[in-house]
This record gives structure tokens, C-alpha cells and sequence, in this order.
């Protein structure tokens, strides 16, 4: 099978990642897949640009599969928010997601995703980067932002918000890969299995 076989002809790779999001949208583009979440250490090294540090995470999480799956083809893919130069991860409680999404308020940010497949042949990269602008949140709508912090809907997101969630209603454009913001930019996925060789 050469590097021109269609990604949805290829053996299934495997995900490095436990996102019910990116699982969505590998199964939408038609891409077989099969789940291998990988633990890693996601703190930000001393001067690491964000591009640096997404892609540094999506290569240590599909390395630490691929270690344990010899000769299988691994995706690993992560995700992180930056505004005004300073990244947005994960919010550990309500608090955090509620000073994010002040942060987030009446501005442009950006959303990047780092891609890797580390497989049978030396890994590849990418860096999918979105901006998003936000309408500017006053406290007209603060008793709705203490409704979706009640949901949950925050938990395990970058920069505490789904794209495709209730949040929505505060995005008023976005430029770049719609896919890319809700967790995994498919179509740079896409090419970069076309491209990859085999063996």
C-alpha cells in the first residue's frame, strides 16, 4: 500500500487521546481508528511558543502509544487557546474557567492544534492555527456564564469552551478550520495520512 492510499483504506491508526470530540470527528471524515489514550506531562517548558509546546504534546502522546504498538501508525493531536500572546489550557475548577472566558471577552484569540503520526516511518508534524473573535461578555450575561459553568460543558477544554457547545451564541467569527477549534483540524489530518509512507 503506497502513501496515495485513501486514509479510510489504511488499517485502522490509532487515537492518542480519550476526546469523545476528535473520536467524533475522525469517525465523520471516515477514518477507522481505534482509541489508546497516553498520560503525559502537559506543563509548558521555560520560553516555549505555543506552536512549540502543541506540537511537543501531540509527539509525546503519540510516541508513548506507539511504543507499546510497534509498527502501528499513531495520531496524537493537542490543543491549546492563546490570547494576547499567553496560552489558555485546561481550567482545573469553575473559577479558572470563569477568569478564562473574562479573558476571552470582546476580543480575537487563537485556537492551535499540533498534529503528529509517529509510526513505522520517521514522524510528521503540523500546527493548525484558527482565530476566533468573542463579542464582548457585560453582566447582562453573567447569570447565563453561571449556567454553563453549572453544566460542565468547560471540563477538559482548552480555553474552557466548546465551539460547538452553548457558547457558541458569544462567537461572532471565526477564520480557519471550524474543526481545528472543536478539537482536531480533520482536513490537515487527512493529508498528512495521505502523505505518510508506508514502512
Amino acid at each position: 500500500m503506497d502513501s496515495s492510499t485513501p486514509p479510510s483504506a489504511r488499517p485502522p491508526i490509532l487515537l492518542a487521546s480519550a476526546s469523545p470530540r476528535r473520536a467524533q470527528l475522525l469517525s465523520a471524515a471516515g477514518i477507522r481508528f481505534e482509541v489508546q489514550p497516553a498520560r503525559v506531562d502537559e506543563t509548558p517548558r521555560d520560553d516555549e511558543t505555543p506552536a512549540a509546546y502543541v506540537v511537543r504534546l501531540a509527539l509525546d502522546k503519540a510516541g508513548a502509544v506507539a511504543r507499546t504498538h510497534p509498527g502501528r501508525l499513531v495520531l496524537g493531536a493537542d490543543t491549546t487557546v492563546v490570547v494576547a500572546g499567553c496560552m489558555l489550557g485546561k481550567a482545573a475548577d469553575a473559577v479558572e474557567a470563569r477568569r478564562m472566558l473574562a479573558e476571552l471577552s470582546g476580543r480575537a484569540h487563537e485556537v492551535l492544534t499540533g498534529v503528529a503520526l509517529v509510526g513505522p516511518s520517521d514522524p510528521v508534524t503540523a500546527v493548525s492555527a484558527s482565530t476566533v473573535w468573542f463579542q464582548e461578555l457585560t453582566s447582562e450575561d453573567s447569570e447565563d456564564i453561571e449556567r454553563y459553568l453549572a453544566t460542565d460543558e468547560w471540563r477538559d477544554k482548552a480555553g474552557a469552551y466548546a465551539l460547538q457547545s452553548w457558547i457558541s451564541r458569544f462567537v461572532t467569527r471565526l477564520e480557519g478550520s471550524y474543526t481545528n477549534v472543536v478539537g482536531l483540524p480533520v482536513a490537515l489530518v487527512c493529508d498528512l495520512l495521505m502523505r505518510y509512507p508506508e514502512g
